[in-house]
């Protein structure tokens, strides 16, 4: 099947094609003329890797695509700033700040570049620093990344109230906000406003129906309220074993000890393998009585 040519890609290789034509009739371009053209082709082609590195390829190729090619060219921070990502792809948040770190110091870094970096603090639980960078970013730089970093550091210093709003904020500036949604909800969860979750959840799966973890996150905030009805969300039945395991460990919790043995054997009865956890509970709570 035959691939589409990018616009940029075809100019450039009809650019080269005309030099090497004119070469060919005596009317010739330079050498230097010829490679800058060759080379702006091998540009072109090591930009679509790199988008393909950082989006369908694995992390871990990802990583030494990056730090090889970084290494080869020490000035390109496109390629730096593609190794940090990588980085913290490949769940190596820890050198993925280090890496940010020195993005920050090149030419040509932006508050971009900057939110990496707080992301991947954020990710190895370095909260102070992550606060200290997010304030180096001038006020009026206002993006969804932003505002969802800003709710996290709000979150981990208790301030709820400014967490809402950046919450808010950040979940109107996406098309996308299921996963800023999902967090917003679990921070509602960790601080007792128990229905409050449940509607943050529920409104994360309008946005993007298979997400699991809003779904599990879902039932632990019904099973707090004693609500141990299934929600009516789209589920397969390996989810719903999953789910139904949850909701009963919830009971189990609250002191609801029958409930949860019920919840158990449906657990147990619905999945579409052999349940191993929900089997191991139940038989320790039959074991307790």
């Amino acid at each position: 099947m035959r691939q589409p040519v990018s616009v940029g890609r075809l100019s450039v290789a009809m650019g080269l094609s005309c030099l090497l034509a004119l070469a060919a009739c005596g009317k010739g371009p330079s050498d230097a003329e010829v490679q800058r053209a060759i080379k702006d082709v091998n540009v072109i082609d090591e930009s679509n890797l790199s988008d393909i590195m950082l989006t369908v390829g694995d992390p871990n190729e990802a990583v030494a695509y990056f730090a090889r090619s970084s290494q080869q060219n020490p000035d390109r921070i496109d390629l730096k700033r593609g190794l940090a990502k990588s980085l913290v792809r490949a769940n190596k948040p820890t050198e993925g700040a280090a890496t940010w770190t020195q993005v920050l110091t090149m030419p040509g870094a932006t508050p971009e570049d900057r939110l990496g970096l707080v992301d991947a603090l954020i990710r190895t639980n370095n909260w102070p620093r992550a606060e200290a960078e997010l304030n180096l970013i001038p006020p009026t730089y206002e993006t969804f990344e932003r505002y969802r970093l800003e709710a996290m550091v709000a979150d981990s210093k208790k301030n709820w109230k400014k967490a809402d709003s950046f919450y808010e904020v950040a979940t109107g500036l996406t098309t996308k906000p299921a996963g800023v949604l999902n967090n917003w909800g679990f921070s509602k969860l960790s601080r007792g406003d128990y229905p409050g979750a449940e509607k943050l959840f529920g409104e994360a799966l309008t946005y993007e129906p298979t997400l699991f973890t809003a779904k599990n996150n879902l039932v632990l905030a019904r099973g707090a309220q004693r609500k141990y009805d299934m929600p009516v969300v789209d589920m397969t039945q390996s989810e719903r074993a999953q789910l139904l395991y949850t909701l009963a460990l919830t009971a189990i919790k609250k002191g609801d000890i029958a409930v949860g043995k019920g919840l158990l054997q449906d657990a147990i009865d619905t999945s579409p393998q052999h349940f191993e956890a929900a089997t191991r509970s139940l038989a320790a709570l039959d074991g307790q009585g």
